[in-house]
Parts: structure tokens; C-alpha cells; sequence
């Protein structure tokens, strides 16, 4: 049973591996204001790479002259970096085949829906924003 288990988280986590292009997104300009990086809004398309090997990942986004990457393992503490690259640990998750990392100043969670990448930003608090990321698999 326990193999079984095994080969099935294996099977579904597997799905995040690939380049993905953004196609659609909700409380963009809002979202950055609330964290402080308004000055970051670009209309640019937004690449997001992701690389998994089991539960190790490395997660890229980049649009022209920027890049931000990091390299975690779900279901252990690492140190991450936020978008202005300041340093943080955090525990990463993957449960029912959703990424969930809590960044200093939201929740960060992903998963495939339809081949598509959805990426959630939930600002705590009774303001808190939630900003909303599909990604197209390229």
C-alpha cells in the first residue's frame, strides 16, 4: 500500500516540470502595492521555468533584464529569496499536488489545472489581496 502511495504522489508531482507563458492574471496592480513593489508592474509576459526532479525544484521567472530563481525541496525548510532578493526560510509543502510556500509577506501557492500553471498570492489580513497567476504550458 505504502509503494503504491508512494508511486502516486510521485506520479501527480511530476506534472510541474516545463516552461510556461502567462496568459491571464487578477489583482496584479493591486497585489504589488500592498507588498511595496509597485515600481516592479511590467506588461511584459512573464516565463516561468520550472525544473523537478522528485520533490527538488527550481523555479525561474524572468521577463527581459530580470530574473529571480529558487532551488527548494518540498517538505523541508529552505532558504529562498523573495523577488528583491532578500533571504528567508521557509517550510515548502506538496500536498494533493499544490506547492504552498509562505513568503514574509504572503502565501504562495501552485498547481497544474488543465496542463495550465496557477499561481496564487494571498496577502494576510482583512485587506489581503489575492492575486492570481494561469501560466500556459510552451
Amino acid at each position: 500500500m505504502c509503494h503504491f502511495l508512494l508511486c502516486l504522489f510521485s506520479s501527480t508531482s511530476m506534472s510541474f516540470s516545463g516552461k510556461y507563458e502567462l496568459e491571464s492574471q487578477e489583482n496584479y496592480e493591486e497585489f504589488l502595492t500592498l507588498i511595496g513593489l509597485l515600481n516592479a508592474k511590467t506588461d511584459h509576459k512573464v516565463i516561468t521555468d520550472v525544473v523537478q526532479n522528485g520533490n527538488d525544484f527550481e523555479w525561474t521567472q524572468s521577463l527581459p533584464n530580470w530574473t529571480w530563481s529558487n532551488k527548494f525541496s518540498a517538505g523541508k525548510e529552505c532558504e529562498l529569496a523573495t523577488m528583491t532578493g532578500e533571504k528567508f526560510k521557509a517550510l515548502v509543502t506538496l500536498e494533493a499536488g499544490k506547492i504552498s510556500v509562505p513568503f514574509p509577506k504572503y502565501n504562495f501557492t501552485a498547481e497544474i489545472v488543465d496542463d495550465k500553471l496557477v499561481m496564487t498570492c494571498t496577502t494576510p489580513g482583512e485587506k489581503g489581496v489575492t492575486f492570481k497567476r494561469i501560466s500556459k504550458r510552451i
